[in-house]
């Protein structure tokens, strides 16, 4: 298949969500799952930028499905992972292993974003292993991405639990390629990589020590989670970053549909807005600016705080400006000035299109909005949902997988009885700490939480000259949990005689310098 076709396909394929998605008004789209701003991913040389050469590539031989035994479940794929060994102290020292499991999304933007790991690397002379989720980046299995993604036969192997097990052999072979038998292993991740890292632990622990899960939303599946905690905390940044601004965004919607309503109405919006083509109805101006306001508050990292941004823009509009021209005015504080906007040429990522996918198998989070938020109301419809992913797909999503698999109902009292060694770690003002785990399940069980802190950002980069004393003393507290784990894992090690004091002695004595 050539490769306008296959892009072609793609696009009609996404086409088709959004034509469901604009006809029934029940949201199948969820917010991006990523520590890392959707922006980022529009800016290829961003991605592209030269790394370190610390950082060396390899593939692992990948076999394909994990869980059976058919003649095709031993075909394998070529999977990229990524070392750092400039830190390590080596198998000699059962120096750790500190993994970063990858998500939807290549794993690049990860290597130049993720700070967990090289900030900490030193400290625990640690190797750093950073591992691509399959069917994303170079990570692609049948041959190439056109036959890994044809239909729902390939698609099937794309999965969390596939996932997670190719984790677990790549991360034993490296063991056992670099002697490193006894080198406790720490997996880190964010977001939907955060739930694969608490997972990866209760599934794997055995490989892995210990996780960091940030801002992994594990209770957003079921309704565990309130369909409307992700839009009521939307709600909630913006209404403490000023009332003005809450009061006009929540004005805004009437406002739109009453000008829509007119004979000439998309016509009047385009030039209000100065969209980069016509509007074909409301809804999509109404979902560009949900977008944002959600993008905004999720990512609503220091020092620029994207909220605040929105805000100023919408409160200190022209004089005279009414509702829609304030709004205009908090997209282009946001976004800056720009030849147009809504509806803005993109090209289809690797996220959209696989995310797509995942959301219609297993990942099925109820997101939805009532009328205690400051947007339109738009419930969560299951039937639709299942219905229209049918018909992306063929085939039904599995919306109680999740909670079968993994738990989730009355995590407290199950975890304090068989899970530990994870630390969950959320901000309360990213809106997906709603569907987080906020309190401590047992001693070692934790979470980690900030009321000023956002979307993974205990685990971006640390910045000496902007981050606030609150994120530099949530990254500490992760930090002396896992040096807790590491030092009792050792003090293990050599009960059982399995290492000599004084490597124990010398641990130790790293651990806590």
């Amino acid at each position: 298949m050539h490769s306008s076709t296959f892009q072609w396909l793609l696009l009609a394929h996404i086409f088709t969500i959004s034509s469901i998605y604009v006809s029934t008004a029940t949201k199948l789209d969820i917010p991006r799952l990523s520590p890392i701003g959707g922006s980022i991913f529009q800016n290829p040389e961003i991605l592209s930028a030269r790394l370190s050469e610390d950082f060396q590539t390899f593939y692992y031989n990948q076999t394909l499905d994990h869980f059976n035994y058919r003649t095709e479940s031993y075909s394998t794929f070529q999977q990229r992972y990524v070392i750092n060994f400039k830190f390590w102290g080596g198998a000699d020292a059962n120096a750790p292993i500190f993994a970063y499991l990858g998500a939807e999304a290549p794993i690049d933007g990860d290597l130049s974003f993720i700070g967990f790991l090289t900030d900490n690397a030193l400290r625990f002379n640690a190797l750093l292993v950073y591992i691509e989720h399959r069917y994303y980046g170079k990570s692609i299995p049948f041959g190439s991405r056109e036959e890994a993604l044809k239909n729902a036969s390939t698609l099937g192997y794309f999965n969390s639990a596939q996932a997670i097990a190719d984790y677990a052999e790549i991360l034993l072979y490296i063991k056992e390629h670099y002697n490193a038998t006894h080198s406790p292993v720490i997996v880190i991740g964010g977001s939907y990589g955060g739930m694969l890292a608490s997972w990866f632990r209760l599934k794997y622990p055995h490989v892995a020590l210990g996780a960091l899960a940030s801002s992994a939303p594990i209770l957003y599946f079921d309704d565990i989670t309130p369909q409307n905690g992700y839009y009521s905390i939307v709600t909630k940044d913006f209404r403490e970053a000023s009332e003005t601004c809450y009061e006009t965004i929540l004005k805004s919607w009437s406002e739109i549909e009453e000008v829509a309503s007119k004979p000439d109405g998309l016509s009047i919006l385009n030039k209000k807005f100065n969209t980069c083509k016509p509007l074909e109805n409301s809804f999509e101006l109404k979902d560009y600016l949900e977008t944002i306001y959600a993008d905004a508050a999720q990512y609503n990292h220091p020092p620029k705080y994207p909220v605040n941004i929105v805000c100023s823009g919408i409160d200190g509009a022209a004089s005279g400006s009414d509702i829609l021209g304030k709004i205009f005015a908090g997209v282009v504080a946001y976004k800056g000035n720009l030849s147009c906007y809504v509806n803005p040429p993109t090209n289809q990522s690797e996220t959209a299109v696989g995310y797509s996918w995942q959301r219609c198998s297993e990942m099925v989070m109820p997101i939805g909005i009532d009328n205690s938020t400051m947007f339109p109301s738009d419930p969560f419809d299951l039937s639709i949902y299942i219905n229209s992913c049918k018909t992306s797909y063929g085939v039904s999503p599995r919306p109680h997988w999740v909670t079968t698999y993994y738990g989730g109902h009355d995590i407290k009292l199950i975890l304090q009885r068989y899970g530990s060694n994870i630390i969950f770690s959320n901000g309360l003002r990213d809106p997906y700490s709603s569907g987080g785990v906020l309190e401590n399940i047992s001693d070692t069980v934790l979470a980690v939480h900030t009321v000023n802190g956002s979307h993974c950002l205990d685990i971006l980069r640390a910045n000496k000259s902007s981050d606030p004393e609150w994120l530099v003393m949530q990254r500490k507290t992760e930090v002396e949990i896992i040096q807790g784990w590491i030092s009792e894992y050792y003090a293990d090690l050599k009960e059982l005689g399995l290492i000599h004091s004084t490597i124990n002695n010398l641990h130790s004595n790293q651990l806590i310098n």
